[in-house]
């Protein structure tokens, strides 16, 4: 996934970026509410980690601003305030989630997940995975803004592991989305598939493990 952290605490954010890089994300970083919205409104983020108390103006007025410019971009609230009434101000304000300090990175990373899986599910336009961006409506691929071209097939295949992202996908899996033809599942058109679409957006996107199949991993 492709993260904005809007956060003012260098301590949290230096964390925060190891935290979120290990577990293979990509992270924009922005230590005030100003900085955080104009990030946000001029680029295209899988989530938006985004803190309450923020200098020059706060997460808030951040949120409702970019909800009001219709960018529907998910958000996680970050905050020290526990009150009741503050979380549900934040999510009346257009939150998808609310986390209060101190947190977990475990539980920072499985709400992220669930709001990956939300966005695939309800056919989220744009899904970013390391370098490459998939415009779901457009059908479309590019890697370093580079458009890649893909087959019918190829397109198929990569958008059958996003929906499935972060989970084991068989071969068999594949063959029976792909194909109703007894005949193709019985030859390696899906391996020499896989083996172009590694070759167009890059070894690392679509992993293999022995006896359980492939995956795309945030």
């Amino acid at each position: 996934m492709k993260i904005l952290v809007v956060e003012d605490d260098e301590n949290i954010v230096s964390v925060m970026k190891k935290w979120l890089k290990e577990a293979h994300h990509t992270v924009d970083v922005a230590t005030n509410g100003a900085d955080g919205e104009y990030l946000a409104e001029t680029n295209s983020y899988d989530a938006i980690i985004l803190d309450w108390m923020l200098p020059e103006k706060d997460g808030i007025e951040v949120l409702e601003s970019l909800r009001m410019q219709e960018i529907k971009t998910p958000v996680i609230m970050l905050t020290a305030k526990s009150d009741i009434d503050d979380r549900v101000k934040g999510l009346r304000g257009g939150a998808d989630d609310y986390l209060t300090k101190p947190f977990s990175f475990r539980e920072l990373l499985a709400r992220l997940e669930v709001l990956q899986r939300r966005a695939v599910a309800n056919g989220s336009n744009i899904v970013t995975v390391e370098d490459i961006v998939i415009d779901i409506d457009k059908r479309s691929v590019s890697k370093n803004g580079e458009e890649i071209v893909l087959t019918s097939q190829e397109y198929e295949i990569l958008l059958y592991l996003l929906k499935h992202r972060n989970s084991y996908v068989s071969k068999f899996m594949l063959e029976e989305h792909l194909w109703s033809n007894e005949e193709y599942r019985s030859s390696n058109v899906l391996q020499v598939a896989i083996y172009n679409l590694r070759k167009k957006l890059g070894k690392s996107i679509i992993k293999s493990f022995r006896g359980l199949g492939y995956k795309i991993e945030s």
